[in-house]
């Protein structure tokens, strides 16, 4: 099943995605729903963000292959880092670059949709608490993170620096997925989950040792080798094996009252 979050003539609504068409649904993914007979061309909607995230949660370190091209060490356990609700956009939404930003790059990772509730679950039944998985794009200002890591909740949290969809989609089994990253057309990152050093079992298990995950929370589960900065003017996408591809095009911010100088 494919979810998806749009909006069509000033209001949202949820549906499922079937071909080029979306068929309205009552109620929510997260609970109880039914499709009903209204039905609205692919091509008169707009994609949102698929879900809203109390909360963002995202991971380092999980490919093997991008380990050793930054020269780091394997972690024991998964490396967490959280970004802001806010930072949130969606399918063909502007990723804007910052005024004085000097290095700017993408980050192809899977993103997994929690449905219920997660607190303290083995890990063997942690499947039953994921609604599905969608593409994630975790935008990075790579220049502040090498400057100093004390500054990566901000390089990882301007707002856009977060983008999610075009859907969320049930039924995959998240260790075996090939992902995708193209720049300006160009193939840049190519992996599959399977080559992941924690499996998103254990990802999911770990976080929710020490918080609690709500329903529409995202955890992304890291980025393969193949990094690199975009400019403005540049077309990244996203491209994760069961969901399709999620695009969005960079653009330079309009500069507004005082600047942070970090």
């Amino acid at each position: 099943m494919k979810f998806a979050r749009f909006e069509h003539k000033g209001n949202v609504f949820l549906g499922t995605l079937k071909g080029e068409e979306i068929t309205l649904l009552d109620g929510s993914p997260f609970d109880r729903y039914e499709e009903t007979e209204t039905i609205y061309p692919l091509s008169e909607v707009k994609l949102l963000p698929p879900v809203i995230p109390t909360k963002i949660v995202c991971i380092g370190l999980n490919y093997r292959e991008h380990i050793e091209e930054i020269g780091a060490s394997i972690p024991e356990e998964p490396s967490i880092f959280l970004k802001p609700p806010s930072s949130l956009v969606g399918h063909e939404d502007v990723i804007i670059y910052p005024p004085r930003a000097e290095r700017v790059d993408y980050e192809g990772e899977l993103a997994v949709v929690i449905r219920e509730e997660l607190k303290g679950v083995p890990e063997d039944a942690i499947l039953q608490y994921v609604l599905g998985f969608s593409c994630f794009n975790d935008v990075t200002e790579r220049a502040l993170v090498m400057k100093d890591q004390r500054f990566l909740t901000i390089a990882k949290g301007f707002d856009t620096f977060s983008s999610l969809g075009p859907y969320v989609v049930t039924d995959l089994d998240p260790n075996n997925l090939t992902l995708k990253t193209y720049l300006n057309g160009k193939l840049m990152q190519d992996d599959n989950t399977r080559n992941c050093i924690f499996s998103v079992q254990q990802i999911l298990h770990y976080i929710s040792q020490c918080m609690t995950l709500y329903p529409g929370d995202i955890v992304t589960t890291g980025t393969p080798r193949g990094v690199a900065p975009m400019k403005p003017g540049d077309v990244v996408e996203v491209e994760v094996e069961g969901v399709g591809r999620l695009r969005n095009t960079v653009r330079a911010a309009e500069s507004e009252g005082k600047e942070v100088i970090l």
